[in-house]
């Protein structure tokens, strides 16, 4: 299971069988569980008094335990109302950020225990990324994962984390970005979901793209007068505003590197740079990382499900990853 700030996704028999926003609805009244995942997601920003809507996790840690566990006991329930595969006592693997504290690592074993995980192993999400290559080779791969909430940027050999970074800045920094920028510079009042839908259509980590997406044209009330308003936005102009964020990216890789031991160092050059996570999909950032750092960013295959798809292979071979944290 990989269990992140924007979307969790569970692998089970090498398919992805969940893949749902990580959000729950609850009644406040009873604290029961309305919706979870996309149900949940169409109700956020919506909500009527009687209901509210969380995400259980915060720059990719577990904020609200309880929320926490209601979403991960309904999603795993999705998948056994699908088929009846699971028997009541499962064994799972969860992702967690390599820079979590032990009650972070704690909160989300806790988490998993209660919602019906017998044998609970975790991994962090960089180990988890870079299963497709050789992790237990003694050479150097760097792995950048650009989630919802954190940054992970790791650097991997013989089966452990050399030198890692985790900043929480991510997708959702870049979000709050375009939400800021649209108030500021438009007087338009925008929601997350509208600027989650820019930044998908018109996102650009570089103001020159060789294949330009169409101007998205963004619809809202006016933040003086409440009239409607619609404005067209350009690729160029959210570069421009989610420059600040993309430079905090790029400053952290660069610190990773530092810390890197030449030995290794030396790899990376030849082995390049992997990049994975949703912010592995903005478009133009691998170039603008390959320019900045000179050295080769490659966007990793299914960059959206790669932690889950190595999540699943460390299932299978629980017993021959050393790295597994139990």
């Amino acid at each position: 299971m990989d269990l992140g700030t924007a979307n969790s996704i569970i692998i089970h028999n090498d398919k992805i069988v969940v893949d749902e926003p990580s959000v729950v609805a609850i009644e406040n009244k009873t604290d029961k569980l309305l919706a979870v995942g996309t149900p949940a997601h169409q109700m956020e920003g919506k909500e009527p008094p009687g209901i509210r809507t969380v995400r259980p996790l915060r720059d990719g840690v577990i904020a609200d335990f309880n929320a926490a566990e209601m979403m991960i006991r309904g999603m795993v329930k999705m998948v056994s109302s699908k088929r009846h595969w699971f028997s009541p006592s499962l064994r799972m693997v969860v992702c967690i950020p390599s820079g979590s504290t032990e009650v972070e690592i704690r909160a989300v074993r806790d988490s998993s225990e209660h919602a019906g995980g017998r044998d609970v192993y975790m991994i962090y999400e960089p180990m988890a990324l870079g299963i497709g290559l050789d992790v237990e080779a003694p050479e150097g791969n760097m792995i950048v994962d650009i989630g919802g909430g954190t940054t992970e940027i790791a650097v991997i050999s013989l089966g452990g984390i050399v030198s890692n970074k985790s900043i929480r800045i991510a997708g959702n920094d870049l979000t709050t970005d375009i939400q800021e920028h649209m108030g500021r510079v438009h007087n338009l009042k925008v929601g997350t979901t509208m600027a989650e839908q820019i930044k998908i259509n018109v996102g650009s980590a570089l103001p020159v793209l060789e294949d330009p997406p169409e101007p998205y044209i963004v619809t809202g009330p006016n933040r003086m007068t409440a009239l409607p308003m619609e404005v067209p936005v350009t690729y160029e102009e959210i570069s421009h505003c989610i420059e600040k964020s993309i430079s905090k990216m790029e400053a952290a890789v660069l610190a990773a590197l530092e810390q890197t031991p030449p030995e290794l160092y030396a790899d990376i050059v030849r082995n390049g740079i992997y990049l994975a996570g949703g912010g592995a999909l903005l478009r133009g950032l691998a170039k603008r990382f390959t320019d900045k750092i000179r050295i080769e960013f490659k966007v990793a295959e299914d960059p959206l499900h790669a932690v889950a798809n190595g999540t699943g292979v460390a299932l299978k071979n629980i017993n021959r990853f050393s790295f597994l944290i139990r």
